[in-house]
């Protein structure tokens, strides 16, 4: 199945002074594609038709970071692996094939293990490009005013013209 809307959560997480993290949620698609049918052609296929053109396979950094110049969808295109959101006094996640996790400019994210085949899609709103941030405090306020400054998706990585990021980061 493609585009499951059933299995969503939402995940806030606030500034810990280290990383800004940010006040729209975290949302986790569990099964956006079904195990079964998950494939990095299939997880790109969904973020591209959605308006969210995928720009890489790979896995997720080991390190705390966060990215202040674009929001970034993450879809689990094979394996499993266990991320942490929202910086070093966040929260544990584990996320298999075919689950996808939207992250709002600014929340930090790393990966605490990952099986062997672990491989992840990662894909931005158009026109967004991305850096890479690790918490360091001479990298703020300069990051929170790009975040500040960043427009908000127009689509939904999974919904398309509807879903959570346009309903709840309004």
């Amino acid at each position: 199945m493609i585009g499951n809307m059933s299995g969503i959560g939402l995940e806030y997480f606030a500034d810990d002074g280290r990383f800004p993290n940010s006040v729209h949620p975290v949302i986790v698609y569990r099964q956006a594609i079904s195990s079964a049918d998950a494939t990095p052609e299939a997880m790109e296929a969904l973020f591209d038709g959605n308006g969210w053109p995928s720009q890489w396979r790979a896995g997720v950094y080991d390190y705390h970071h966060y990215h202040s110049t674009a929001h970034e969808c993450l879809g689990i295109a094979r394996g499993s692996a266990t991320l942490q959101l929202g910086g070093p006094a966040g929260r544990s996640f584990r996320l298999e094939a075919g689950d996808v996790v939207v992250l709002p400019a600014g929340t930090a994210h790393r990966r605490e293990d990952a099986d062997a085949d672990f491989l992840v899609v990662g894909a931005y709103p158009s026109g967004q490009r991305w850096d890479i941030l690790r918490g360091d405090p001479a990298d703020r306020p300069e990051a929170d005013q790009r975040i500040a400054r960043l427009p908000l998706p127009v689509t939904d990585p999974v919904g398309g013209q509807g879903g959570p990021v346009l309903e709840k980061w309004a």
